[in-house]
Parts: structure tokens; sequence; C-alpha cells
């Protein structure tokens, strides 16, 4: 997308704001404007109207940053800032992002492109953006006292290099990086192929993983904390605020996947097998892919699969360490399963008449009650699907492989339907017989005749003598 001096000249408090304060080579330049976007709603993904044409990426809950072209450079405008994120509805968080989101707008561009993106910072304190994986000039690499002088609050900075290889990249601070980062500052770089037939997919999806701790009640994330995160999101989301990822039955699917966290995350997709085909130094070679159902995505770094939507359905996808997908758990919290709590409940009942007593019996019934909460709080578990409660939070989502979707349908298409006799079911007929008892006293259910007779073994190999 590009825009024109006009455009440009209509956000002129922006312009006449920054230009001041910009250093490098653009100074004498009119600064492109700024756009933001301060809801949770994913847009649709941004062509190209110049240039090689490529498949533009879909941002869950997010969007793509527009450009201009200038003199042959292809201009983008970011803004540090404070933000508010909806991180599920009930929930809103008080983080550091970029152009009124957290993370920040996704930045598409096309192998050999000459690009100049201007930073201003709103920040209460200096920060700077290092282009994670982009080969560059040192002096555009971004490690703030380093390679450049860290951006002041109130200045505009101008990073400018040439897009070296097509892939996945991210952006995100190195300056204060514990702090930043922690507040959720950070942003996707995608650079496509010159050649618009090489590595050609029919939708291409990107996601961030990031994690918080905010304490229930609570606004601001605990910057300090190193492990013990309590909000694991996708692009600061968290299910059920996560976007499904909707597919027309028959695309060419690649999922990209970034993880700017403190640990792995094995991200598991339901329903099918797919190719590891890309990572953030390049694109695996066809010889080289290696099939999988789970990924598992180091610290820092990015990997992208693809699969061809064959099976239609509502698959989970999701991150496999299962305290990854709850919201808001307390590290402290006592461990009642199997404690009989019903005398207790009783008696607590005469001093606080809505007590509810919990986890006797694990913590699926959370799923189900909507307890009083404080306020900005997320329960644990919450979610609904057609069949009841979902039980999950955090890093999930679903999905959605439909027949006959539009090109550029990305609307999520509710629940599938299944077809007739496709569906687990309650057992109605005569119950299992009843397991045995030990001891050698208790009497031995009969065994039934399956037709296979044991063998006593006459030697070989593994025979113990």
């Amino acid at each position: 997308m590009t825009l024109s001096r006009r455009d440009v000249m209509a956000a002129s408090g922006l312009v006449l704001l920054g230009a001041s304060a910009v250093s490098g080579r653009a100074q004498a330049q009119a600064i492109p404007e700024a756009p933001t976007m301060g809801d949770a709603k994913m847009r649709p993904p941004l062509r190209p109207t110049s240039g090689p044409d490529y498949q533009p990426v879909v941002t869950l809950n997010g969007w793509t940053l527009p450009w201009r072209m200038k003199d042959g450079w292809k201009e983008f405008h970011l803004v540090a800032e404070p933000v508010v994120r909806e991180m599920a509805p009930g929930m809103v968080a008080h983080l550091w992002g970029y152009n009124g989101q957290s993370p920040g707008p996704t930045i598409e561009a096309v192998e050999g492109d000459k690009v100049r993106i201007f930073v201003t910072n709103r920040l209460p304190e200096h920060t700077t953006i290092h282009w994670h994986g982009q080969l560059l000039p040192c002096g555009m690499d971004g490690v703030g006292g380093l390679t450049q002088p860290h951006i002041r609050p109130g200045q505009t900075f101008v990073y400018e290099f040439v897009l070296q290889k097509s892939g996945t990249f991210m952006y995100h601070p190195h300056a204060d990086e514990m702090v930043q980062m922690a507040m959720g500052m950070m942003g996707f770089f995608v650079v496509h192929p010159r050649d618009p037939k090489l590595h050609r997919v029919d939708r291409d999806f990107v996601f961030l993983l990031n994690a918080y701790d905010i304490r229930p009640g609570a606004y601001v994330p605990q910057a300090n904390t190193m492990l013990d995160f309590n909000l694991w999101a996708w692009n600061s989301r968290v299910f059920p605020g996560i976007d499904p990822l909707v597919v027309r039955q028959g695309d060419r699917v690649r999922v990209r996947v970034g993880n700017l966290t403190m640990t792995n995350h094995p991200i598991h997709m339901h329903g099918y097998d797919f190719e590891v085909t890309c990572t953030d130094g390049g694109w695996v070679r066809p010889e080289a892919r290696w099939p999988e159902v789970t990924i598992d995505l180091p610290v820092g770094a990015m990997r992208a699969y693809e699969f061809v939507a064959d099976y239609p359905g509502d698959w989970a996808i999701h991150c496999h360490k299962s305290h990854h997908t709850m919201n808001a758990m307390g590290h402290d919290v006592k461990n009642y399963i199997g404690v009989d709590k019903r005398e207790f409940t009783k008696k607590m009942r005469r001093l606080v008449p809505d007590y509810m007593a919990m986890g006797s019996a694990g913590m699926a019934d959370m799923g189900e009650m909507e307890m009083p909460l404080p306020d900005n709080t997320l329960p644990m578990m919450s979610g609904f699907g057609q069949f009841g409660p979902v039980e999950m939070g955090g890093m999930f989502s679903v999905v959605k492989v439909r027949e006959g979707l539009a090109a550029n349908d990305y609307a999520d298409p509710g629940h599938y339907k299944h077809p007739p006799g496709t569906v687990a079911y309650e057992w109605k007929g005569a119950p299992p017989p009843a397991p045995a008892a030990t001891g050698s006293s208790a009497p031995r259910a009969p065994v039934p005749n399956t037709g296979l007779r044991a063998v006593k073994p006459s030697g070989g190999h593994g025979q113990h003598r």
C-alpha cells in the first residue's frame, strides 16, 4: 500500500513534531504517516499495489503496516509508545508497543527492496530497534550504545538498509531490553521472494509468542519476572481472545511463529502433519525439510511450517506445555486433589454463603463456573465450543478448515458441522465388567477367548537363562 504526499500532509501534526528530531540523510524529507490501530481485530492482508506480486501475510489479531515509495525507497513509520491491549474480553493490559498495539504491526517487503524505517520514540525512556535476522550494515543493527546512539524520548531516528534475502524475521528493542520486551515491544518482519512463484502459498499466517506476569486485578506486567509468568500469549492475546486460523479446504497454508518469551514452546497442531520450511536463518531446501506434528521453538527463534488443508474441521493448535494453555495461574495455589472438603464447605458457607470449594476432583469445574474475580482478571480456563467448555487459555487457537471459502475470506465460519456418525459418542449398551480385585484370595474374572495363545520361547535372542 502506498501513501500519497497528500496523505502524509494530512497527518501534519505528526510530521511537524518528528521532523526536527530526525537523524541521517532523510532529515530534510517529510516523515511518512504513522498509521495506528487501537483494537485487537485482525485486519485483512495488505495486498501489494506496485512492484513484485506476493501473497501477503495475515497477522493474528493484528495488521500490516502501510508504506509509501519515496525516491526508490520503501518507507515505513513506527512509533514506540505506551498502548492498551485487550488480551481477551474482560481484561486489558497496559503495555508498551508500536502504533497503538502490542505486538506492533507486521512489516512486509520484498527481497531486494531498499527500506527506510522511521522510528519515533514516545516512551518515557530511550529505545532502539534491532532487526532480528536481517543482514544489514552494522550501524543499522539497533544495539543501543554499541552500534548507534539511543533514541531519546521525542526523537525520531531513521534506519536504512537493503533487504538481502527473503524469509521470516522480527523486530524488537536492544535498549533496556528486559523491561521493554517484557512490556510487549516486538513485531514481525516478513520479506517475500523477488520471484512471485518461489515458496508460494495460498494463506500465510504469522504470530509471535510472548508472555506476561500480570497479577490478578493489575494492569501492568511485572518486568523483573524471570520464569514465573502467568499469561502465555500469542500476539499479546490469550484464549479465547486469539483469532482462529481460517483456511479454505485444499489451500496450501504457511504458519510462521516467532518466540520472544523466556522458554521454549512445542507448538502442536491437531489433524495434520506438516513440513518445516523456513527458520530465521532462511528457507529449508526441499530435500532437507522434515515432517512434524509438533515444532519446538527455541527462545529468540522463528519457524515456519506448511501443510495442504485437505481435512475439514476445527483443529486445535496450541503449545504443548500444559501450563501454557491456562490463564492467570497462581504459583502458590494449594493442591486439594483428593481432599474431602464437604464439612469445611458447610462451615465456610455460614460465614460466606456463596463460597465454593474447588479443586478436590481437579480443575475442570473452573471451565464451567462463572466465579467472581477481581477486576481485569481472566479465569484460568475459559472459552466454549459447541459441546461445552473448552477448558483452555493462554496459547491456544483453532485451525478452521472449510470447503468453498472465497480466496480472501478470513471471517470466522463458526462451529464445524460434523458429518453424521463422525463425532465420538457415549456408549449406551451393557456396561463393561468390573475390574478384577487384586490379591491371592480374590476371585479372578474369566479371561475372554481372544483366539490368541501364549507360547513359551524355545531359546534364541532375548532369552533369560
